[in-house]
């Protein structure tokens, strides 16, 4: 489970934080790179690592820790590859002041990382808080901070007290929502006077798709065509999850910005992940599938966030089961976040399922009548990696900075989550001079260099149109001015010849 690394661009009209993860690929790696430099970014682009804490903890009944999702999962036979689990990870539970050393002599300073609901809340709403788990996140913060790191911290990624799922279903019910607040609220008073980025949740669209459309994650519920789970609703339980998952992040967000955000003086947003979509097919119904693919991906996340409902692409489609938004949940959910977060790992095709036959439930509104491939007539889309669906495609990063600056305004965006593993077919050498990461990094960093450019040369021309208007303006008002000072002068003049 790889320790990531984290980049990060400010600048005063876009902001990319950019995540990238740590081994490396094998031999005939081509993809579009070119040497990249430091002086394509801006000088306050920060370079970072990050973790999320299941994957990297340990520690797992330590300190007054409860059982975790994860936990319970992992130790079931057969849920996980050779049966391995997360007892110790990477052992960061006692190792964190040596792994911030290490990414100190690296030179970063920005490290992402995410809280465990159960260290900190180990029965949710129905205990206590845990003080072992507030003085381990303590020392993790005062220490990237006496290092000069700059902590981004995520509330929730994936993992959760066992107990809310056993009590209720956890976020198939909309009790979860308070549950959220509380430990959003707890981290808020525990950790804010130090945080100053925060984000929410992880990736609510593909805790779906991972636990309740495909079963993989848990808890495990999924239907055909998806797969085979003993429970679970593909069509219907991931819209339920999302939805109250996007609640719980409002009703947070309305409380940080209520009672801290002015005192400790943070921003707040949420994660999603989005594959940027390219036509399957030169028609123009494959070309409305990207966006469809879009939109029922990145979009199903950010839209409400953005524009207080979900996107116009779904309720086309829509069915009944689609929640809707009172109006007292638009008015806080709209807004409710100061930049975005996007993990962006790869492209694929995206083929119509409307007007064309499709498998693997690309004909369901799941999954936006879409289906989405990573192969045409017998070519690979781009090198494949140790992940599927995951192949090397650096332009896709281009690409979907661009798409969602100008779906969503221009709104300050951090691509927290880039990243690279080799397939399992690595040859030991090439892991050890990790030559194809290199290749990686100059590619995917090359495509984040032009999506700044653009995005710079496309704001500056904003500006100069909005400049040019003003002028224009200016000149409109003079020389109506003018002619109406004329004509009150030839008034007058006509009056004294009268006279």
């Amino acid at each position: 489970m790889p320790v990531n690394d984290i980049i990060h661009v400010s600048l005063m009209f876009f902001v990319v934080y950019l995540l990238v993860s740590s081994t490396s690929n094998a031999e005939g790696f081509e993809i579009e790179s070119q040497d990249v430099r430091r002086s394509e970014f801006p000088d306050n682009f920060l370079f970072g690592t990050a973790v999320s804490s299941y994957q990297v903890e340990g520690g797992y009944l330590e300190d007054g820790k409860g059982l975790s999702n994860w936990d319970v999962f992992t130790h079931i036979p057969g849920n996980i590859k050779n049966n391995e689990n997360g007892d110790d990870a990477d052992d960061d539970y006692h190792l964190f002041l040596e792994d911030a050393e290490i990414a100190q002599s690296l030179g970063v300073n920005a490290y992402r990382f995410s809280i465990s609901w159960a260290r900190i809340l180990p029965r949710g709403s129905f205990g206590e808080v845990n003080p072992g788990g507030i003085k381990f996140y303590n020392k993790i913060i005062d220490n990237l901070l006496l290092r000069g790191i700059e902590p981004f911290l995520t509330i929730h990624h994936f993992d959760l007290p066992q107990e809310l799922e056993d009590r209720y279903g956890a976020w198939l019910s909309p009790l979860m929502q308070d549950d959220f607040l509380l430990l959003a609220k707890t981290c808020f008073k525990s950790f804010g006077g130090r945080v100053k980025y925060w984000t929410t949740i992880n990736e609510p669209n593909v805790f779906a798709e991972m636990s309740y459309v495909r079963g993989l994650y848990p808890p495990a519920h999924c239907s055909p065509p998806f797969g085979n789970c003993s429970v679970g609703n593909a069509d219907i339980e991931p819209l339920i999850v999302v939805h109250n998952m996007l609640l719980a992040h409002g009703k947070a967000v309305k409380l940080y910005r209520e009672r801290f955000q002015s005192k400790q003086g943070g921003s707040i947003g949420l994660v999603v992940q989005s594959h940027m979509y390219e036509p399957l097919r030169d028609v123009e119904s494959d070309r409305q599938a990207v966006n469809r693919a879009l939109a029922f991906t990145g979009g199903w996340v950010l839209d409400p966030l953005v524009f207080g409902d979900y996107p116009p692409e779904m309720r086309q489609y829509h069915r009944s089961e689609l929640p809707r938004f009172s109006s007292e949940e638009t008015e806080y959910m709209k807004g409710s976040i100061d930049f975005i977060g996007l993990n962006h790992y790869s492209t694929l095709y995206a083929k119509d399922c409307i007007h064309s036959p499709c498998v693997l439930g690309g004909d369901h509104f799941i999954r936006g009548f879409t289906f989405t491939t990573g192969e045409r007539d017998g070519t690979l889309i781009g090198e494949p990696t140790g992940v599927e669906r995951f192949y090397v495609v650096p332009r896709g990063m281009e690409k979907i900075v661009d798409h969602v600056s100008k779906r969503y305004n221009n709104m300050p965006i951090y691509v927290t989550e880039n990243g690279y593993c080799p397939p399992l077919t690595e040859a030991a050498p090439n892991l050890l001079h990790d030559v194809n990461r290199v290749h990686f990094y100059n590619g995917y960093l090359a495509a984040l260099a032009r999506a700044i450019r653009h995005l710079n040369k496309q704001t500056l021309e904003e500006i100069s149109f909005a400049v040019l208007k003003i002028r224009k303006g200016l000149e409109n008002y003079n020389r109506t001015n003018r002619n109406r000072r004329l004509a009150e002068k030839r008034e007058q003049l006509r009056t004294a010849c009268i006279s």
